[in-house]
């Protein structure tokens, strides 16, 4: 098996490089710099091919020969009692010297720029991998405290968190993420759990009065045909309640699965066909329908609009009204339903969008709490979304936006 580089193994291979290809980079320029600077031989072919160190081969080893080198230095010292042509020969050697010497010094100079350099960047390297392996390890450590938080979280306990404190840099931004991932998977748990309880509540009531009816009546020795007929009345009801339930559960459960139709629609002959479905009681409808196109499944929408009508007519007081009003808004189409009935609470009106969320205590009114819920699970479904508004003198204004088909 490959052994396996940790990312602050990698940073720190990534950082040295750099280094080293900047240090290179860096000794390179000074090189090409420095050498362009200091002294050229340029004339060293041309005294050569005056032979201007030819008195140097008489002599041993390649030496001058001394009576040369002591007339040069008579002719340095200004004497003027040497030969003219000696004179010459000596200026000439004593220039070709400096060229050499300023060749020599510049090949040596280079030479030393690039061994000491080279020494001082394998030097400096190293301190950079070093240096590089704790950068790299302190740039890391949000990460390993989000691995920490992460390994702690579970369905159970989703409490840790991060914190991550510092500049707002993009680990900071990623440890808000996490934690606002976290927090948001701790409600998601925390309303499936309530939502199972409640859901578990409701079908209990249904199936705790069936049971009661029945047992009621097999208490008796001999039950009568009225008792009988009472009993399966209330069975039946109870069995009704359940299944309205249960349509209602399987229809927030399908709504999670995303939406597989999508057809032309317009709410306001979903609207008109709602109301020709629903029995009003002695309430009075006021209608503006005016043409409300979208895309969507047709079943879904006319469920959307049945519960907001359901809602108007079941939370209204007796004798009351409730508007419907379709319309084409900004690009969007509009279904709106108010009704008259008890004030609601602003602060209130968020909770109504809740599962098995009532105005009141759980034991008043007759509805599952799944309306507004199922209204908006519906609406999100098709990318719209749903705004609701106390009404002034009681009851409650919805409005559902949809996009335009």
């Amino acid at each position: 098996m490959r052994p396996r580089l940790t990312v602050r193994v990698r940073l720190t291979l990534l950082y040295t490089l750099l280094f080293l290809l900047c240090g290179a980079a860096l000794i390179v320029i000074t090189y090409g710099l420095l050498a362009a600077n200091l002294p050229r031989v340029s004339d060293l072919k041309a005294a050569k091919h005056e032979q201007l160190v030819a008195p140097a081969k008489d002599g041993k080893d390649g030496v001058p020969p001394p009576e040369f080198l002591e007339a040069c230095k008579s002719v340095l010292n200004g004497s003027q009692d040497v030969d003219p042509a000696l004179r010459t020969k000596c200026l000439k050697a004593y220039n070709e010297g400096i060229i050499v010497g300023a060749q020599t010094q510049r090949d040596a100079t280079l030479a030393s720029l690039l061994w000491q350099s080279g020494l001082s960047l394998a030097a400096a390297t190293l301190l950079a991998a070093v240096a590089g392996w704790f950068v790299a390890g302190r740039v890391l450590r949000p990460v390993q405290r989000l691995t920490v938080a992460a390994r702690a979280a579970s369905e159970h306990n989703l409490s840790a968190r991060v914190a991550l404190g510092g500049p707002r840099d993009e680990l900071r931004e990623l440890a808000d993420t996490f934690d606002t991932m976290l927090e948001r998977l701790r409600r998601s748990f925390e309303g499936q759990r309530r939502f199972i309880a409640n859901a578990s509540h409701e079908l209990r009531t249904p199936l705790t009065v069936m049971r009661t009816s029945v047992d009621v009546v097999l208490a008796k020795p001999r039950a009568t045909e009225a008792e009988l007929v009472g009993m399966a009345r209330d069975v039946r009801a109870a069995v009704e309640r359940a299944e309205a339930l249960i349509e209602a559960l399987l229809t927030l459960a399908r709504n999670d699965g995303g939406l597989t139709t999508a057809e032309p629609a317009d709410l306001a002959t979903v609207a008109e066909d709602v109301l020709d479905g629903t029995d009003l009681r002695d309430r009075r409808a006021h209608l503006s329908l005016e043409p409300a196109p979208t895309v969507g499944d047709p079943i879904l929408l006319e469920r959307l609009a049945a519960n907001l009508v359901d809602n108007a007519v079941r939370y209204n007081e007796p004798g009351g009204e409730l508007w419907l009003t379709t319309s084409t808004v900004d690009g969007h189409a509009w279904l709106e339903v108010a009704n008259r009935g008890p004030a609601v609470p602003p602060e209130a009106i968020g909770a109504l969008f809740q599962p098995f969320r009532r105005l009141h205590e759980r034991t008043g009114g007759d509805g599952f709490g799944l309306g507004l819920a199922i209204v908006a699970s519906i609406a999100q479904l098709h990318g719209g979304t749903v705004h609701a508004e106390p009404r002034d003198g009681g009851g409650l204004r919805v409005r559902v936006t949809l996009p335009r088909g």
